[in-house]
């Protein structure tokens, strides 16, 4: 189990069973990992947003899932970029009260400091209006190209370090966590690594929910750099032994993050879709 926050619950808790989809392959011909998470985290949470979707909706995504760009045998996975980030808490203390939903809103209340902070939110904005356009369209490559760009940043979203000054654990002696929560954890777990989203669902206020995850996914941060801190103690190195540890004090949130990112992606999805009309899809 993790500790609980010591401020704010997020409202939805998460059940899982074991299973981690294998692509080592896939991982080891790419160069340079995905933000936040490594390749093969993000095509497990973008597999089990499909499981997320309704009935009119799953059968599009499960016929054509090897035609989303990060699920293809040559997949195509996105670098690390800083504006795929936002470092909320260098401009506000959590939680982030009155926080601009508009980037124009945004950077007219902070000005040229919010230009560091990185665009995610905006981001995921961005690509769930595109999204929308695309189903319009009726495009299956362009609908496919654009919920692989969504689910990827969606997904981003739902790491606490994507949202924090101290993102790396420079500021707290940690240097690398980024990689060692991100990436190598969920390596090291493999199958115990629990992911079971809830179902989709439509979110009446795609911009605003976007804030509403930003909120939840920070809350974590304290509990990702107080895990890893026990899980050092005693160690020499970062080899299986502090894995193992660090598995004991945060395996269970890294479920918890992904469950809902798989969750959350589903319902972006489902929303951009009936946003366009429930166009059918074949």
């Amino acid at each position: 189990m993790f500790d609980e926050p010591w401020t704010y619950k997020p409202p939805r808790s998460r059940s899982a069973r074991a299973m981690l989809l294998a692509c080592a392959l896939l991982a080891a011909a790419v160069a340079r990992p995905a933000l936040a998470w490594g390749p093969a985290t993000h095509q497990l949470v973008t597999t089990r947003a499909i499981e997320t979707l309704p009935k009119q909706l799953k059968p599009f995504y499960k016929d054509h899932r090897y035609e989303l760009p990060s699920l293809q045998l040559e997949a195509v996975v996105s670098e690390d970029a800083p504006e795929r980030r936002f470092q909320i808490d260098k401009l506000l203390a959590f939680p982030f009260p009155e926080l601009p939903t508009s980037e124009a809103a945004f950077k007219a209340r902070f000005g040229e400091p919010a230009q560091s902070l990185g665009r995610l939110p905006w981001l995921v904005q961005e690509g769930y209006a595109r999204l929308v356009e695309a189903f319009k369209s009726g495009d299956k490559t362009r609908i496919l190209a654009e919920s692989d760009t969504l689910a990827a940043l969606v997904a981003d979203l739902h790491s606490p370090l994507a949202l924090a000054e101290n993102a790396d654990g420079q500021k707290t002696g940690q240097h690398g966590l980024w990689v060692r929560f991100n990436t190598r954890l969920p390596e090291a777990m493999e199958r115990r690594l629990e992911v079971k989203p809830d179902a989709a669902r439509f979110l009446d206020q795609p911009e605003r929910f976007v804030f509403d995850v930003v909120r939840e996914s920070y809350v974590w941060l304290d509990n990702v750099l107080y895990a890893e801190a026990l899980a050092r103690r005693g160690q020499a190195g970062y080899d299986s032994f502090f894995y193992e540890a660090f598995e004991r004090h945060a395996g269970a949130l890294l479920s918890q993050r992904l469950s809902r990112a798989a969750e959350d992606v589903g319902s972006f999805w489902y929303s951009a879709w009936t946003a366009a009309g429930r166009p059918v899809l074949k």
